[in-house]
């Protein structure tokens, strides 16, 4: 295993070259963007990602040892089970504070807090007590949740409201950052791997690492994003609403009336369109076994000798690869449409798991397929993740966007904590991922559930099929976002 990451990650990064350099040679040169040209949009946009990306680098240095620490501190799978479960579970607590939290204490405040709470988390991975790991899993449900929500929240708002910047200018900011977070999870596990095996500083190294890069991102947003706003003669964060200054209504309602507003409206959508509830049940089956393939993908491949953080930036690449071959597809060379691809992601995800539930037969492990179904999983992750999103800005309304998302999320953390405790319930008695049967069960389980992902995306559109905002014909390339 060890030979084979290292010749798989060399091999991944060659594809990511040649899909980038096809990709560029197949699109037509266009004219620079007005953005580009623009030297206060570029210093805005430069301030705000020297932030942002330092943030989901602390992040994604915590993928690649988190079940090997709890391993580390002779915790058993049914104990690092629950830790996940917490988690999980803290997100759906939290997602709904998380959207509240930056109108009642400030966007730039929330941020500060985040840096907070996640480098509260990291600390607790010193200690080996059990109920100090479980709040260090709280504490990183809260980071998650605003990590999700507050960075973008404070651009959005500092973009429109007070730069008075174009809209169509937005999505070029949250591209570069797309395109950097790839490069920053393939780097984040060589960085960790670096850390834990080769200078032979233990699993809890990435974690320490984290520390001090969440240090500066909250000196970041203290000073530099502080200045920004002492400069741009606005009125307060507090009295100003995420959802818009266009709308006047909800301007003048309290942050708890808009929170609550926001929620009913998203609610609301969610039932009225059967479009919004199909792809909503998608997103919810695909990115709950993902949150069991993150707890899995370690006590497979690990106990087979692999490098951990090399594995981690085999995925990432993976992941990487999928998303330009996405980019590639809907070029104009290709014409393919983002339920097409999101059609074929779902797919390989279902092969994925079926394999999966082969290769971990108790008693017979076979490694190296796992290891290349866990590939294939995150070469449908490139794929799914930008055609999910491109279709969510087409079916959903704008105003409405962010109470629907929420809705989305509350199934998919639940399906995910429901698949872990029943993981839980068996790896209890049977030994868990090396031996037992309990991992081949869950994968059975997962391969299941895209089987019903796979039906409402058919559903899906099979009920637009004259709909031209499913169709989604002549805008290529929106969905690169």
């Amino acid at each position: 295993m060890l030979v084979t990451a290292y010749l798989a990650i060399v091999f991944l990064l060659a594809l990511c070259v040649g899909l980038e350099l096809t990709a560029r040679r197949l699109t037509p040169p266009q004219p620079a963007p007005t953005a580009v040209a623009n030297p206060a949009f570029r210093r805005f946009q430069t301030l705000f990602l020297r932030a942002y990306l330092l943030a989901l680098w602390a992040d994604w240095l915590q993928g690649p040892y988190l079940y090997k620490l709890y391993r580390h501190y002779s915790f058993l799978e049914s104990q690092i089970a629950i830790l996940y479960v917490c988690g999980l579970a803290s997100c759906v607590l939290f997602t709904p504070i998380a959207g509240w939290l930056p109108q009642a204490l400030g966007r730039r405040q929330t941020c500060l807090l985040f840096c907070l709470a996640y480098s509260a988390c990291c600390l607790t991975k010193l200690s080996r007590d059990y109920f100090v790991l479980i709040t260090g899993r709280v504490l990183g449900g809260l980071s998650t949740s605003l990590l999700s929500t507050t960075f973008e929240s404070w651009y959005v708002h500092r973009h429109v409201d007070v730069h008075d910047f174009p809209k169509e200018w937005i999505p070029s900011t949250f591209t570069k950052a797309a395109t950097w977070n790839h490069g920053l999870a393939v780097a984040a596990g060589f960085v960790a791997n670096m850390l834990a095996e080769w200078l032979y500083l233990g699993p809890v190294a990435p974690f320490l690492l984290a520390v001090p890069c969440l240090g500066v991102c909250g000196w970041l947003v203290l000073t530099d994003w502080g200045r920004e706003e002492a400069e741009g003669s606005l009125e307060g964060d507090r009295q100003t609403p995420l959802l818009g200054a266009s709308n006047a209504p909800l301007a003048r309602m309290s942050a708890r009336a808009r929170f609550w507003r926001c929620f009913q409206d998203g609610l609301r959508c969610l039932l009225t369109d059967r479009r919004v509830m199909l792809l909503g049940g998608v997103q919810a089956l695909f990115e709950s076994v993902l949150y069991i393939f993150v707890f899995l993908w370690t006590p497979v491949l690990d106990p087979h000798g692999p490098p951990l953080g090399i594995v981690f930036s085999c995925l990432m690449a993976a992941s990487m690869a999928g998303s330009l071959l996405y980019r590639l597809a809907t070029s104009s060379r290709y014409r393919l449409q983002p339920g097409h691809l999101l059609c074929l992601a779902v797919l390989m995800a279902f092969f994925s798991f079926f394999m999966l539930t082969f290769s971990t037969a108790p008693g017979q492990p076979r490694p190296h397929e796992s290891f290349l179904a866990f590939l294939l999983l995150e070469l449908a992750c490139g794929l799914y993740f930008p055609a999910v999103s491109f279709l969510q800005g087409r079916v959903i309304p704008e105003e409405k966007r962010a109470g629907v998302l929420a809705w989305f999320r509350l199934p998919l953390h639940l399906l995910a904590c429901l698949g872990l405790l029943a993981l839980h319930g068996e790896v209890s008695g049977t030994g868990g991922g090396e031996g037992g049967s309990g991992t081949r069960h869950m994968f059975g389980g997962c391969a299941v559930m895209m089987l019903a992902a796979l039906l409402a995306v058919v559903s899906l559109f099979t009920l637009g099929r004259n709909d031209t905002d499913l169709r989604l014909e002549g805008t290529r390339g929106e969905g690169d976002m």
